[in-house]
């Protein structure tokens, strides 16, 4: 079996592969301050829920935006798992191309979903990633990473403007049935919803302008948030929430892991 791990700023997604099937998903906290010992129960105990021994993983293959926590959790990972976790990376022999002034800086998770995208779309696709940031990825049918556009992300302007007015509530990040907010918590609602619904619409316009050859990529969502903001969109036409984890199990499998 493979455990995958994609590890984001505010949140790490753990996935337990059985050959190319996702059987299992897991949401952590992405917490600095957890030791070895705390990561390595933490996946023992996922994998006991899920009815499988920790020995039963194979391999680990994981990827990190948040260096603060890479090297605790994957010491942990070893610890519970028995298997070295391969840290994918800018300078991971994958087939597919950094396209840009500054590889060495693309973060992981763009690369993994890169990789995922080529594979399973084998088309021009647009990524729009939504987690901490909201991120939109610009790949090629060949394998090329040209690109994108890094925005605030959903939660994280959510809770800047929470923090910023004293005055407005904490709420849950769930659609409202109208723009017009007849209350704060509706009003909050409205605005980083349907705001970032249209700033993401704006953004793929002025992306599809610019697209190398005057192709149309595909324009897939991913991430924790895409269900939230999707459907509130006109530009967006798939939703694959799991494509991360995808990724990195095809970039296992090109580096020969077995499992």
């Amino acid at each position: 079996m493979l455990l995958v791990i994609d590890v984001g700023n505010t949140e790490i997604t753990v996935g337990l592969f059985q050959g190319d099937e996702l059987t299992a998903r897991w949401r952590l906290t992405t917490n600095p301050d957890r030791t070895p010992d705390e990561w390595a129960s933490a996946l023992s105990g996922f994998l006991s829920q899920a009815g499988h021994s920790p020995n039963e993983i194979q391999a680990v293959c994981l990827a990190s935006v948040a260096p603060g926590v890479t090297e605790s959790l994957v010491d942990g990972a070893t610890r519970a798992t028995g298997a070295t976790p391969v840290v994918i990376d800018s300078r991971t022999p994958l087939p597919i191309t950094l396209d840009v002034d500054e590889p060495l800086t693309v973060g992981a998770d763009r690369i993994v979903n890169t990789l995922a995208a080529v594979e399973l779309y084998h088309s021009d696709v647009l990524v729009v990633d939504f987690g901490t940031a909201t991120t939109f990825d610009c790949i090629t049918a060949d394998g090329r990473f040209i690109g994108g556009v890094i925005m605030p992300g959903l939660r994280t302007s959510a809770e800047q403007l929470i923090r910023r007015a004293a005055k407005l509530p904490a709420t849950e990040l769930v659609p409202p049935d109208r723009v017009i907010g007849r209350r704060t918590e509706e009003c909050i609602r409205a605005g980083v919803l349907f705001g970032t619904a249209d700033a993401v619409d704006g953004l793929v316009r002025r992306i599809l302008k610019e697209w190398p050859g005057g192709a149309r990529p595909r324009v897939v969502a991913t991430g924790g948030l895409a269900h939230s903001v999707a459907k509130l969109t006109t530009t967006i036409q798939e939703t694959a929430p799991d494509l991360t984890l995808h990724g990195l199990r095809i970039a296992a499998r090109h580096l020969r892991l077995a499992w």
